[in-house]
């Protein structure tokens, strides 16, 4: 029989939407979170047109629209020279093309939106400070009918599935920090999401109408660190960033040197594995298949599974909808791995290779790179 009363470890992006997923299907659920407050890390999160459509059938997007910004366009620009090599419209463009929009904002937000919903539906009970200890479920969780795990790239729910996922490092770090708005140069586009594409690095330039300021996330190959791995960076880790950039346009690299407060961020990914036992417990979100941040889909594929996943426990027992779900969600998942993985590729290409890359961007017209996009944010969940 389907689903009446679901469990769900952790209560991040993942963990709230599957909540709500389940709440528009009549399916009660408890979100455990081992937190004892909800605090999100991270700063700038882009949410593409195939997110923001299922978060407008859960009946949240007005709150988020009336706080990110809707960029006008995402640029890929060279990190030598700054000089535009492609640009995909967005704005009013995904509004028509894809049917929903595409927004800019901070991943607080997003978080605390969905929390709202989530404290104000009568199918959803959310406790804080609990969660998988010690490899054992409180009594409370084993009564559901099915387990979520939604507890992120070190996932303790992945211990309940015997050949589940695991995490390793990806081989590439991230540096995060802000720029106010009125600081900003003139280059730092407000009504753009900025790619600058260099030898052996890039950087990503989201706009924040919450904070008048740009969220800056530089990504570089680096040393792995533990999983209690956010924190500042040391000089030796700030100056280690410095020199992967060190070929990049002096007006660039003097905005790391002039940064204040940074974060550095390791970056962890999932091993291939099994996300359900066919029984009664599934993974989701980054538990399920943690993946390097080149397509910007980490977000998206989390409330996508979350959804989703929703709709095959509305109508099958979880014997049955488990395997379906895990076969229907592995291919897109995959494909969205090989497309981030010729991202790196193109990103941080060096020499000659940089040469035809640019070449090719600059020959692209926008329609043709905005097509290359549908299957990503054309993309429309089951209900």
């Amino acid at each position: 029989m389907p689903v009446e009363h679901a469990a769900i470890i952790g209560a991040g992006v993942a963990g709230l939407t599957a909540a709500l997923a389940l709440a528009k299907h009549g399916i009660s659920s408890e979100i455990f979170e081992q937190a004892p407050a909800l605090t999100e890390v991270g700063a700038g999160l882009q949410l593409s047109p195939n997110a923001t459509r299922i978060l407008d059938r859960l009946g949240v997007i007005e709150s988020l629209t009336d706080v990110w910004l809707e960029p006008q366009s995402i640029r890929l620009i060279s990190g030598t020279s700054l000089r535009e090599l492609a640009a995909v419209p967005s704005g009013q463009f995904a509004r028509s093309r894809w049917n929903a929009p595409y927004g800019v904002l901070h991943r607080a937000t997003l978080q605390a939106t969905l929390l709202d919903a989530v404290l104000k539906s009568p199918h959803c009970t959310l406790h804080l400070g609990a969660g998988i200890e010690n490899g054992e479920l409180p009594s409370v969780i084993r009564k559901a009918d099915v387990l979520i795990g939604a507890d992120g790239v070190w996932s303790k729910a992945r211990g309940l599935i015997d050949g589940s996922p695991s995490s390793r490092f990806s081989g590439n770090v991230a540096h995060r920090f802000t720029i106010a708005a009125k600081n900003a140069p003139a280059f730092l586009d407000r009504a753009s999401v900025s790619a600058f594409l260099g030898p052996s690095a890039h950087l990503i330039c989201y706009p924040l109408r919450e904070t008048e300021s740009f969220n800056m996330v530089a990504i570089a190959s680096g040393h792995a660190a533990s999983h209690a791995w956010l924190g500042q960076p040391t000089a030796a880790q700030r100056q280690h960033l410095i020199s992967r950039f060190s070929r990049w346009n002096g007006a660039l690299v003097s905005l790391f040197a002039g940064a204040g407060e940074m974060t550095f961020w390791p970056l962890y990914e999932a091993t291939a594995g099994k996300w359900q036992n066919g029984r009664d417990t599934v993974l989701i979100g980054d538990a399920a298949h943690a993946m390097m941040p080149f397509a910007a889909q980490g977000a998206a594929m989390a409330i996508e599974d979350a959804y989703e996943l929703a709709a095959f426990l509305a109508t099958r027992s979880t014997a049955e909808a488990l395997p379906l779900f895990e076969a229907h969600r592995l291919p897109r998942i995959n494909r969205l791995r090989q497309r981030g993985a010729f991202n790196r590729f193109a990103y941080h290409a060096r020499g000659p290779i940089r040469v035809g890359r640019d070449i090719v961007l600059s020959l692209k017209p926008p329609q043709s790179l905005a097509a290359d996009l549908d299957w990503i944010y054309g993309y429309r969940a089951i209900d």
